[in-house]
C-alpha cells in the first residue's frame, strides 16, 4: 500500500472545524447518529467518496456472525479534509481497517468516524491535521494591475486552527497555526485567541425571522440547501467548511472590468461588476444576486441585490429584500485579505447581520470539489 510520506512525518495536531465568522449549524449528519455511543467495527475498505457535504468510506466490513456486511461510515467534507493537508493515497480500495466511531441511530450498516486505522500502520483521527511543504511564491506577483488597482486575483482560505494544548491546560484549543509557538510557550492564551477571532454576527429577527428560524429544520435538504449541494449565501459559503476561493480580475470581451469569484466549497460563481454605477432595473433573483463594486482608495466596496429567497446562515433564512455590502481591503504586508459584510433584511432581520473575515492567499490550489449528499436518509435522484 502506498502512503504518503509527507502525511506520515508531519501531522501535527488534531483540527477542530473552525468557528468562522457566520454562524454554523450542526451538520445533519450528527443528528443521525448517537454522538454518546461508541462502537467499533473492522473490515476493507470498498470506496472512499472524498465529496461534499461529507465524505463516506464504505466497506465491507465482518459482522458479530462473521458474516460480510457493507457498510457506509460519514467522515467531514472534502473541502475541509483537502484544506487540512489529507492525503487520499492512505485509503487504498482493499486495505484493511479498523474503526472506532459512533453507531447511527437507526441504520446499524452506517457509523460516523472518530478514527480509522488502516492495516495496521496508521492511524487517523477525523480531525488530524497535516502539515504541508508548499508555499505561498509571492516573487512574481505584482502588487496592483495595469489600472492601478491592487491586485485581488487567486485563491484564498482562511488559515486553519489545529487542536493544542497550551500552559493553561485545559481539554485544548483552535489555534491559528501562525499562533502555535506563541500560545505554547505561554506568550497567548486562550482568552487572547479569542480576542483575536472574528465575532460571530448578533442576530436580531422580527417576528417573521424568529418564526422561521423556530421552524427551520438544519437536518432537512428541503430547508437547508447545505445538504442538497445548493449554495447558501454569499455570506456564509465564503468561510463555511475551509473553502478555497477563486479570484479573477479581468477585462471581458464588451470592455467591462469584472471579478469573477469561484465559491470553493459548492463551486457556484459569482461576478462582481467593477465600475457599474447601479443596478439594473430588472433582475432575476438568484443565489449569487447582482454585485456592483467600486474602488474607495485601496477598498473595493460591493454591494450585492437580486437575491432569491432562501439561508442567509442556518436558521436564518433571507428575502428577495436582502442587501448584502461588503468591503473588501487587502493588507499588503501580510497579504490578508479582509471582508467586512453587512447583510439588511426587512422580512426576517431586525438589525444589520454584520462581521467581518480574514482570508490569505492558500499554499494548497482551488479544485473543483464534487458534492453529493450521500446521506442515505437524504439520498438525491
Amino acid at each position: 500500500m502506498h502512503i504518503s510520506q509527507t502525511l506520515l512525518r508531519s501531522a501535527i495536531a488534531s483540527a477542530v472545524l473552525a468557528c468562522l465568522a457566520t454562524p454554523a449549524p450542526a451538520h445533519h449528519g450528527f443528528g443521525l447518529f448517537q454522538m454518546d455511543q461508541e462502537g467499533e467495527w473492522s473490515g476493507t475498505i470498498t470506496r472512499m467518496n472524498l465529496v461534499n457535504p461529507h465524505s463516506y468510506m464504505e466497506l465491507d466490513a465482518i459482522g458479530e456472525d462473521g458474516e460480510i456486511v457493507p457498510m457506509r461510515c460519514e467522515m467531514r467534507a472534502a473541502a475541509l479534509l483537502r484544506r487540512a493537508g489529507w492525503d487520499t493515497d492512505i485509503f487504498v480500495v482493499g486495505a484493511h481497517v479498523e474503526i472506532f466511531g459512533r453507531p447511527h441511530r437507526d441504520d446499524p450498516t452506517a457509523c460516523y468516524i472518530e478514527t480509522v486505522t488502516i492495516d495496521d500502520t496508521i492511524e487517523v483521527s477525523r480531525n488530524d491535521q497535516f502539515a504541508t511543504d508548499s508555499v505561498v511564491d509571492l516573487s512574481n506577483r505584482p502588487l496592483r494591475l495595469a489600472d492601478g488597482q491592487l491586485n485581488l486575483s487567486g485563491d484564498w482560505a482562511v488559515e486553519q486552527l489545529v487542536l493544542t494544548i497550551g500552559p493553561e491546560g485545559g481539554s485544548g484549543s483552535m489555534i491559528p497555526k501562525s499562533l502555535i509557538e506563541e500560545f505554547a510557550s505561554g506568550e497567548l492564551t486562550n482568552a487572547d485567541i479569542r480576542a483575536m477571532q472574528p465575532p460571530r454576527p448578533s442576530v436580531v429577527y422580527t417576528e417573521a425571522g424568529q418564526a422561521a428560524a423556530d421552524a427551520f429544520d438544519g437536518r432537512s435538504p428541503e430547508d437547508n440547501p447545505w445538504f442538497a449541494c445548493k449554495p447558501t449565501s454569499i455570506i456564509r459559503d465564503w468561510t463555511a467548511d475551509w473553502p478555497i476561493n477563486r479570484f479573477v480580475q479581468r477585462v471581458t470581451a464588451g470592455g467591462e472590468n469584472v471579478i469573477d469569484i469561484t465559491y470553493g466549497l459548492y463551486n457556484f460563481e459569482r461576478r462582481i461588476h467593477v465600475g457599474m454605477d447601479q443596478h439594473p432595473d430588472s433582475l432575476e433573483p438568484s443565489y449569487a444576486g447582482h454585485s456592483i463594486g467600486r474602488w474607495e482608495g485601496d477598498t473595493l466596496v460591493v454591494d450585492t441585490i437580486g437575491f432569491a429567497a432562501g439561508v442567509l446562515s442556518p436558521p436564518t433564512r433571507s428575502s428577495e429584500q436582502l442587501h448584502i455590502v461588503e468591503r473588501f481591503t487587502l493588507d499588503t504586508e501580510t497579504m490578508a485579505l479582509k471582508r467586512e459584510y453587512s447583510a439588511i433584511d426587512p422580512v426576517y432581520l431586525a438589525e444589520p447581520y454584520a462581521s467581518y473575515d480574514v482570508m490569505y492567499l492558500s499554499d494548497v490550489p482551488f479544485e473543483a470539489q464534487p458534492c453529493q449528499d450521500m446521506t442515505p436518509e437524504f439520498q438525491q435522484d
